[in-house]
């Protein structure tokens, strides 16, 4: 049996990146567990804005074929207005149904501010409308300034949950999936 590919994207831009470091601390969970590991940069991508009347723009063929080989996928975000942000929006819009249909995700955000809720949910939303299988748990950093030192995750209990998704990717990479969902049969792509 092949071993387990794990991949993270990590939906920030910024240099000094607390969500590149948080997935870091993820995928650290899933090699734990025996499973290869990338974290994707798109500060490495050339990713225009999507144009759909285009089939591949910039680097958009490259992030596609590493989500597909991918076994498990965690999509990690800072939250921008209560939301994930753009950049991930718009690497995750170059991706579809052959990418992410069956395919296990778990999802990361962290916040400068209170718990980044409704982030997560749109995530979910948004893989569950691919026929995702988004993993239950899930993994968010409140008041993220606080919790790293050096580039270091301090806080143990929140150490200790993202370690957790890594691992749970891993553990649930092959789960059967569950029927399509009522989201996908009503996506206008869904047939494309």
């Amino acid at each position: 049996m092949n071993q387990t590919h794990v991949i993270a994207i990590a939906g920030s831009l910024r240099d000094h990146s607390y969500t590149r470091l948080a997935l870091q601390v993820a995928l650290d969970g899933a090699e734990e567990v025996g499973a290869t590991t990338e974290l994707i940069d798109l500060r490495e991508f050339d990713l225009p804005p999507l144009d759909a009347d285009f089939d591949e723009q910039g680097d958009s063929q490259k992030l596609v074929e590493l989500v597909d080989e991918a076994d498990a996928v965690i999509l990690g975000t800072p939250v921008y207005h209560g939301s994930y942000s753009g950049v991930l929006k718009n690497a995750l819009d170059y991706c579809g149904f052959d990418e992410f249909s069956e395919k296990t995700v778990g999802v990361l955000a962290v916040a400068g501010g209170s718990f980044p809720v409704t982030a997560l949910e749109h995530l979910r939303t948004v893989c569950r409308s691919l026929n995702a299988w988004v993993l239950p748990h899930q993994a968010a950093i409140p008041r993220v300034y606080e919790m790293f030192d050096d580039g270091e995750l301090t806080d143990e209990d929140i150490r200790n949950r993202v370690k957790r998704l890594g691992r749970d990717a891993v553990m649930y990479a092959n789960i059967e999936p569950e029927p399509a969902t009522f989201e996908s049969s009503e996506n206008v792509g869904a047939d494309d």
